[in-house]
């Protein structure tokens, strides 16, 4: 049974940084690609970063939504599979809850079927 567990989020001031890791168990965690997704309230999910398995063609590459570049940035740990995405500079429309998820492939997608195993995602919230 696959699990994904996120946790760093929490309450932080517009400027300011968090970092959120997902612990994965179930899987050869190495093998398939990780993402970070985003919902705020009102809102659709959407893709905020993601990597690349380093078994992959693309070798572990990552990507990142362009509200993001730049502030954001992904890593994995495959020893301890876990994912983190290290937020800095963040704003208040960074408000959202952030689900980690697995995907299907080895090579990130850009989409949200694109993911089969998802976390029960953990809140950021940004204060201006």
């Amino acid at each position: 049974q696959v699990q994904l567990r996120e946790s760093g989020g929490g309450l932080v001031q517009a400027g300011g940084s968090l970092r959120l890791s997902c612990a994965a168990s179930g899987r050869t965690f190495s093998w398939y690609a990780m993402g970070w997704f985003r919902q705020a309230p009102g809102k659709e999910r959407e893709l905020v970063s993601a990597i690349s398995s380093p078994v992959s063609f693309s070798g572990g590459s990552t990507y990142y939504a362009d509200s993001v570049k730049g502030r954001f940035t992904i890593s994995r740990d495959n020893a301890k599979n876990t994912i983190y995405l290290q937020m800095n500079s963040l704003k208040p429309e960074d408000t959202a809850v952030f689900y980690c998820a697995t995907a299907k492939y080895r090579t990130a997608g850009f989409k949200i079927e694109d993911y089969e195993y998802w976390g029960q995602g953990t809140q950021v919230t940004v204060s201006s």
